[in-house]
């Protein structure tokens, strides 16, 4: 079906203004089909012809004004409307269709209990599969909905319950003026807990067979919410605006969550039902506090076109981050943003299919959403963070409030942000937002030094690099901090002016200074830039590093040790040496956990199979030792102990811990580290179907049955990859994660040879099974059933016969023409692993 393109959308949009939406869902029918009216009142250019969306399953009935349209003009998702009036009604009736793609009105039977649960996902193109509307983010309207649901069920929506005037009738309060893709509604036995801070209404919803694991948190998530407000309410002028704050955990979401403004839907793996790291707490505060943003940055003031995707997602990044750090117990958000987020929009910047935070053209709404990316979310809020420290705090918030105040309930565009914050700040920002707004790509910042024959520092710089292909050098302010051992940090500001001579920036304030312990680049890591250190710093780290007290500057240096085995500047042969020197005295969790994550990763695609047995052993020795010396029962264990797991080969062990025997003291072998255990042992043919079928029957839930998918997936058997390649490939019945989950159990490193016959049929399958299913979930699964682990010049000459092909959807093109890049980078490094054992 046909994606809203720029052009389609502002015209209509200066054809019409959209006054109210009248929706009325019946959701007592089949499993198969819920009912739904909408009227909608606009007004319109008089004569004018337009069209609106809806992608029924039936249309039953369409009236504009005193008329009645044939149902079979719908072409496609597009009903036209001609002889408009000055001012008009459109009612279209129909019969809709639930998904089990996360999208339009999501239908999930808890495998726990039985229980039915719906919930709307309007996000992007589909409020058209839940009533008709003229889906476009500029034509913003108030929404009042009522649903008809059976009498045992509780519903929720973004307004507040006006009325319940019989059993199973729901009735909403007008909303405030709401852009389409933030429609949404929840229906089925919920379980709620309820609250109020501040004169705003707080609710938390999660299915009944998460509400013991949901209780024993609500105080947690209340608190976060409360403080992430009351910090917001410091922030801005402009209040909550909508009401009510309600969060929906939902089953088998997409996205991490939603921010429909008065009821937030977020995916229900943050309702922990397992032992979490202090990680995971973390990462559902940010999330709360970045939705939150939302209510600001997206939802009281709407980009007008998707172009603009970063005035909201760019915007909820750096204050979700900065808010949970400032307001929460949370206080290290910035180094987890760091560690984890910075690399998902590095590897995003560098990657062929970049593109800059703020495109001149974003064509249609099918383009938009290939650009909920790392670049769009983290480089985005990086670029914040780094205009904050050029233009400073106060003028930045204050251009803010301006933004807010002049385009209330509207819709506004780069243009209008960077005059309020102009006006704010007294700065012209245009350079600046040409440079880092609307270039792509990252620059590189290399510390270059040489010492006198007295031991100081003769010369040190920052130089500045810019990719061939995009060769723009740009603003930076940047901390420089000498670290050495047993002596204090110093730490010192320093701008860094595109137009030096060669990008070079002398650092005059260490000339002449002692040259002991190491330079680092960005310390405090304000700016979105790779780092790589001088040799004499970089031969420094497994000595200062284990000692260095500061959180961030330890993340800082793996950072750059991992994204330099990333680039094959050196070998990752390397890095697993200094994972063996230093991470057994690492006490920071998301750094213990992101250097086992991304170096395993590493190991997997850039070593040979020797050479990854022997760095995964080494792994394996770090994670045992960082368990030893771990504090029982807390985050730092249940990182060390998860990171064994993934690393070891040693079956006695892992079966040991999943039957009980000698497992750490305060270690807890739960549900979840059950699974991990069991994949584990699964993948190196230590056990098998019945083993799996046991315990999917003891965890009979919905996170069980995703767990059990993947072991399947990744049994070491010909029957077992031929049904999962099926489903992955053509099943369209069973839910998004469902399928999710057996691609990502599909490709293991240890079955090179039984799998090697997929790599070919991955490229000859996947163009048909993109076809089959939805955007969103046909991208994920394209990601995850690539072939990684065939590092070899033969599958990036399938992958290059794939692209030259005319008939493939936007998103499978973009996801192969990326993960063949990676494998050109793989494929770089395993050359200089082999130079360095040379």
């Amino acid at each position: 079906m046909p994606s809203l393109s720029r052009v389609e959308a502002t015209a209509r949009g200066a054809l019409i203004t959209v006054e109210s939406y009248q929706v009325d869902l019946d959701l007592t029918g089949d499993a198969e089909r819920f009912r739904s009216t909408v009227t909608i009142r606009f007004r319109a250019t008089p004569g004018a012809e337009t069209f609106a969306e809806v992608k029924p399953h039936r249309l039953l009935g369409v009236r504009l004004n005193d008329r009645d349209l044939d149902p079979a003009l719908l072409d496609d998702n597009r009903l036209p409307l001609t002889g408009l009036a000055a001012s008009n009604t459109l009612t279209v009736s129909a019969e809709m269709a639930y998904s089990n793609t996360g999208e339009g009105v999501h239908r999930f039977v808890d495998p726990a209990d039985g229980e039915t649960y719906l919930y709307a996902m309007s996000f992007l193109d589909d409020v058209q599969r839940i009533f008709a509307a003229f889906d476009q983010p500029d034509l913003k309207a108030p929404v009042t909905l009522a649903v008809t649901a059976p009498p045992e069920w509780t519903v929720a929506a973004n307004g507040q319950l006006a009325d319940r005037p019989a059993p199973g009738r729901w009735e909403f309060a007008p909303t405030a003026p709401l852009a389409t893709y933030f429609v949404t509604l929840i229906a089925g036995p919920w379980h709620v807990r309820k609250d109020e801070h501040d004169g705003i209404p707080l609710a938390l919803y999660c299915r009944k067979s998460l509400a013991a694991h949901l209780d024993a948190d609500a105080e947690e998530i209340f608190t976060v919410t409360k403080k992430c407000l009351d910090r917001f309410h410091q922030l801005f002028a402009e209040r909550y605006p909508f009401g009510k704050y309600d969060q929906a955990f939902v089953p088998e979401f997409n996205a991490g969550a939603m921010e429909n403004p008065g009821l937030v839907t977020l995916r229900d793996d943050y309702v922990f039902r397992s032992a979490v790291t202090d990680t995971q707490r973390e990462l559902r505060a940010t999330t709360i506090a970045h939705e939150m943003a939302h209510m600001w940055f997206g939802d009281l003031v709407t980009m007008r076109w998707w172009d603009d995707l970063w005035l909201n997602e760019s915007f909820a990044e750096y204050l979700g981050t900065r808010v949970t750090a400032e307001a929460t117990r949370f206080t290290q958000a910035w180094t987890t943003f760091a560690m984890r987020r910075k690399a998902w929009g590095y590897a995003a910047d560098q990657r062929p299919s970049t593109h800059p935070v703020a495109p001149e053209e974003v064509a249609d709404a099918a383009q938009a959403l290939l650009n909920f990316d790392g670049i769009s979310y983290v480089k985005g809020a990086s670029v914040l963070r780094q205009l904050v420290a050029w233009v400073g705090d106060e003028p930045f918030l204050a251009g803010l409030n301006a933004h807010f105040a002049k385009h209330r309930f509207g819709n506004a565009t780069l243009a209008d942000l960077l005059e309020s914050l102009s006006a704010a700040s007294g700065r012209e920002l245009a350079d600046w937002a040409e440079r880092w707004l609307r270039r792509p790509q990252v620059n590189t910042l290399r510390m270059e030094t040489a010492v006198d024959a007295d031991g100081r520092w003769a010369e040190a710089a920052v130089v500045q690099t810019a990719p061939e292909a995009y060769p723009v050098l740009r603003p930076h302010r940047i901390g420089v901090a000498r670290h050495a051992p047993d002596a204090p940090a110093h730490l010192f500001e320093v701008d860094l002016d595109p137009a030096a001579d060669r990008g070079r920036t002398v650092l005059a304030e260490l000339i002449g200074q002692p040259a002991i312990g190491l330079l680092l680049p960005n310390a405090g890591d304000l700016t979105f830039a790779k780092i790589r250190l001088d040799p004499a710093s970089a031969d420094a780290v497994p000595m200062v590093l284990p000692g260095l007290a500061d959180p961030l500057a330890r993340a800082l240096l793996w950072g750059e040790a991992l994204d330099a085995a990333t680039d094959g500047e050196r070998p990752v042969t390397s890095l697993v040496s200094l994972i063996a020197a230093a991470l057994p005295a690492e006490t920071e969790v998301i750094i213990a956990e992101d250097v086992l994550s991304l170096s395993r990763n590493l190991v997997d695609r850039y070593l040979d199979p020797l050479s990854r047995d022997a760095a995964l052993l080494r792994i394996a020795g770090a994670c045992a030792t960082l368990l030893a010396g771990a504090p029982a029962g807390g985050s730092l264990q249940l990182a060390a102990a998860r990171g064994l797991i993934e690393a070891t080969t040693d079956t006695r062990l892992l079966a040991g811990w999943l039957a009980g025997e000698d497992v750490p003291e305060g270690l807890a072998v739960d549900a979840d580290l059950r699974w991990a255990l069991l994949h584990r042992l699964v993948v190196l043919g230590a056990a098998g179907e019945p083993e799996i079928a046991a315990e999917a029957a003891a965890d009979r839930s919905a996170t069980g049955a995703e767990r059990a998918a993947s072991c399947r997936a990744a049994l070491p058997d010909a029957e077992a990859k031929r049904a999962a390649w099926e489903i992955v490939t053509s099943n369209t019945d069973l839910s998004n994660r469902l399928v999710e989950a057996t691609a990502e159990g599909f490709w293991q490193p240890e079955q090179a040879e039984l799998t090697a016959g997929y790599v070919e049929r991955y490229f000859a399958d996947m163009p048909a099974a993109a076809r089959l299913r939805t955007p969103w979930t046909a991208d994920r699964v394209a990601t995850l059933a690539f072939p990684r682990y065939a590092v070899a010049q033969p599958t990036r000459e399938l992958a290059a016969a794939l692209l030259a092909r005319d008939d493939l959807t936007p998103g499978l093109r973009r996801r192969v023409v990326d993960l063949d890049d990676d494998l050109r980078r793989a494929l770089i490094a395993r050359t200089a692993v082999a130079a360095a054992g040379a």
